[in-house]
C-alpha cells in the first residue's frame, strides 16, 4: 500500500531565558536530556507499531533547544509541506523552562498545530497542589494538552492519535500511576544529537523513584518513593545500540544509582562486556553519601568504567540537613566515603545548597573554606535553595502565604526566589558567586591537581576539563551546571516577548563580548591548568603531597578538623558517632 499521509512528531526539550531575555543556546552543551531520549525511544517504538495506520508515515524529530535553535517558522513550513499533520511535544519541561515553552507553543497553536507538554513542572505541580496553578491553567486555556506522569506503557500512543484526529485532550493524567520500567522502549538519541554535547556523552536512566524525603526535592513526588528499575538486558541493549553509532560515554541519570536494587547486576553485565569484548565504556553516575556502606559498590562501579560521580552533600551543618529531611547525610562519614572513592581514579563532583534558614553570608563563606581544606572534592557545584514546584517546600510556602518570586524563569537554582530570614537577596546571591570565586582560585585548583597526582589518579584531562567547565563556563554564564555550554548562540529577534528588541549594534556588541569573553577565559584557564599539571608531574616530590583532605581517616579527625567542631550540629553529630563507635567496641 502506498503512503498517503505524513505525520510530523516533533519532540522539543525547551531551554530557559537567560538574564538578558534570550533563549540560552550553546554550540556545545553539557549533557543530552534523558527525558528527550526516553520520549524519542517511545516515539520510535510507536512508529514501528504503525499506531496511526499503515498508510501514515510518522517522522520523528528530537530537538534539544539548549544546543539547537527552534525556528517555529521553519518547523511550520515543514509540517505544511508534508500535508499539515503533526504534533509538537514539549518534553521534560522544568519550571524555569515553562515560560519559554509557552512562548514557543503559541506560534504553533496559531497555525492549529496540536501541542502537548510534559515534565517535572506540570507533573510536580499537579501532584502536590489542590488547585491548578495559573500558568498551567493558561496553557490549558490556550489549548495545550497537559501530560502528567511517565509516558511508558504506550501512553503516548493516545496523545499521538488524538493529535492526528485533531482532538488533543486538556489533561492526560498519569500521576501516581508508575509503570514497570522493564521491557519498555529504551532511551535513545541519534548520534548527531549526542555529539552536540561536551565529549559526546549520552544519557539514560536505569531506575526511577527515591526512598528519601528531602523537602526541597520534587523527584519523589513525580517518580514516587518506590525504586523501579530496568532489566539488565535492557541496559545491554542501550549500550550496544549506542556503541553501533559510536557512543561509549554515558551519564546514568538515576538520582541515586546506589539505591537501585539491581545495581550489582548492572555493573556485572558492563564488566563482562568490557572484559570479554573490549568495549571501552565510561560513566558518570549519581550516588548518595552512604554508598560506601554497600559492599563492593565502589569497587564494581570503577571496574564497570565509572570515573566521575555526582554527590549531593547539600551542606556540612547537620542542623540544616535535618531541617530539609536530608537525614541520610551524615557529615561524620563524608571523609570516609570520599576517601573510599579516592582509592580509585575517580573525579568527584559535590553539590552544596546555600540559603538554609540559619545560613548567613559569613557562614557560607566559612563553610567553603572548610570544604576546600578538609574534603577531597574535585568539582564544586553550589546551588541556591529553591522551592521548586512539586516539592514539599513549595507546597508549604504556598499554603503559609510566604512570598515566592512569580517569575518561573528564575527557578533554576542560580537565583534567589524567596526571602531569607538572615540575608538580603543581594547578600544571598553574592554569597553564591563568592563560593564559586573561592573554590575555583588558581591556587585551589592546583591543590586539587596535586591531590589527584599524589593519590595516583590518571584522570588529568578529565579533571582539568571539568575544572574549566565549572570555573569559567558556568560561573561566567550564571547558569545551572547542566544548562551551561561553550560558545553561546543568540538571535536578536528571539528575545523574550515583552522585552525591547535591541538595536543591531548593541546586540552584536553585547553578544560578541559575552561569547568571546567566555571562550577566551575558558581557554586561558585550560592552558594555565595544563602548565600547572606539567609542573606537578615534573616535581620529584609530587607523590609526597599530603593535606587534611586526603589524610587517612582517624578518630582524631573529630578533634582536629573544623568540619566537626565549627557548628553545634557538627559537635552533636560527633558525640553521636562516638557513642556508636563505643557500642561497637563493646560488642566486639
Amino acid at each position: 500500500m502506498s503512503v498517503s499521509e505524513i505525520f510530523n512528531l516533533i519532540l522539543i526539550k525547551p531551554t530557559r531565558y537567560d538574564n538578558r531575555g534570550y533563549p540560552a543556546h550553546w554550540w556545545i552543551s553539557m549533557i543530552p536530556s534523558n527525558s528527550l531520549a526516553c520520549l524519542y525511544g517511545i516515539a520510535c517504538d510507536a512508529v514501528s507499531r504503525n499506531i496511526l495506520g499503515s498508510n501514515v508515515t510518522i517522522r520523528v524529530r528530537a530537538i534539544d533547544e539548549v544546543n539547537e535553535r527552534v525556528s517555529t517558522r521553519k518547523l511550520l513550513q515543514q509540517i505544511k509541506k508534508d500535508g499539515g499533520k503533526g504534533l509538537i511535544g514539549f518534553v521534560g519541561v522544568q519550571s524555569n523552562q515553562f515560560p519559554r515553552m509557552l512562548d514557543l507553543a503559541k506560534g504553533f497553536l496559531s497555525e492549529n498545530i496540536p501541542v502537548v507538554v510534559g515534565g517535572f513542572h506540570v507533573s510536580g505541580s499537579l501532584s502536590m497542589l489542590p488547585e491548578v496553578p495559573a500558568e498551567i491553567q493558561e496553557a490549558m486555556d490556550l489549548g495545550i494538552g497537559i501530560f502528567t506522569g511517565e509516558a511508558e506503557d504506550r501512553r503516548f500512543d493516545q496523545v499521538s492519535q488524538d493529535a492526528y484526529d485533531g482532538k488533543i485532550q486538556r489533561l492526560y493524567d498519569y500521576n501516581n500511576k508508575m509503570p514497570d520500567l522493564q521491557d519498555q522502549p529504551l532511551p535513545f538519541l541519534p548520534a548527531n544529537q549526542i555529539m552536540k554535547s561536551a565529549s559526546g556523552y549520552g544519557s539514560f536512566d536505569l531506575g526511577r523513584g527515591c526512598p528519601f524525603q528531602c523537602s526541597f526535592c520534587c523527584i519523589i513526588n513525580v517518580q514516587g518513593r518506590v525504586s523501579r528499575h530496568r532489566a539488565t538486558d535492557d541496559l545491554e541493549q542501550i549500550l550496544r545500540k549506542n556503541y553501533e553509532i559510536g557512543i561509549t560515554r554515558f551519564f546514568i541519570t538515576d538520582d541515586n544509582l546506589a539505591r537501585n536494587r539491581n545495581w550489582e547486576a548492572f555493573f556485572d553485565r558492563i564488566i563482562r562486556m568490557r572484559r570479554k569484548e573490549g568495549i571501552k565504556l565510561r560513566f558518570i553516575i549519581q550516588v548518595d553519601t552512604l554508598c560506601h556502606r554497600t559492599p563492593d559498590f565502589i569497587k564494581k562501579a570503577v571496574k564497570a568504567g565509572v570515573d566521575q560521580i555526582f554527590i549531593g552533600f547539600e551542606n556540612i551543618n547537620p542542623d540544616n540537613l535535618l531541617a530539609t529531611g536530608k537525614r541520610q547525610n551524615h557529615i561524620t562519614e563524608y571523609r570516609e566515603m570520599l576517601l573510599e572513592w579516592k582509592k580509585y581514579p575517580v573525579v568527584i563532583l559535590g553539590s552544596f545548597i546555600t540559603g538554609f534558614p540559619t545560613d548567613t553570608k559569613e557562614s557560607i563563606l566559612r563553610d567553603i573554606e572548610i570544604i576546600k581544606r578538609e574534603l577531597p572534592i574535585d568539582i564544586f557545584n553550589p546551588t541556591i535553595l529553591t522551592p521548586l514546584p512539586g516539592s514539599a517546600d513549595h507546597k508549604r510556602m504556598l499554603e503559609s502565604g510566604e512570598w515566592m518570586d512569580p517569575v518561573l524563569n528564575k527557578y533554576d537554582l542560580a537565583h534567589s526566589v524567596t526571602h531569607h530570614p538572615l540575608m538580603s537577596k543581594s547578600e544571598w546571591e553574592s554569597a553564591w558567586d563568592e563560593m564559586f570565586e573561592s573554590f575555583y582560585t588558581m591556587e585551589h585548583m592546583e591543590t586539587i591537581l596535586r591531590r589527584m597526582v599524589a593519590l595516583g589518579s590518571g584522570k588529568r584531562l578529565t579533571t582539568i576539563n571539568r575544572l574549566v567547565w565549572y570555573s569559567e563556563l558556568i560561573k561566567r554564564s550564571s547558569a545551572p551546571s547542566f544548562d551551561a555550554g561553550l560558545w553561546p548562540i543568540r538571535h536578536r529577534r528571539d528575545r523574550r516577548p515583552g522585552m525591547k528588541l535591541e538595536s543591531i549594534p548593541v546586540f552584536w556588541y553585547r553578544y560578541l563580548k559575552e561569547a568571546i569573553g567566555i571562550t577566551f577565559f575558558a581557554k586561558l584557564t585550560y592552558w594555565r591548568l595544563r602548565w600547572i599539571m606539567w609542573k606537578i608531574e615534573h616535581d620529584p616530590k609530587r607523590m609526597d603531597y599530603i593535606d587534611d583532605a586526603i589524610r587517612p581517616v582517624e578518630d582524631a579527625d573529630f578533634d582536629n578538623l573544623k568540619l566537626f567542631s565549627t557548628t553545634r550540629g557538627g559537635k552533636a553529630a560527633v558525640a553521636k558517632q562516638r557513642r556508636i563507635n563505643a557500642g561497637k567496641k563493646k560488642t566486639a
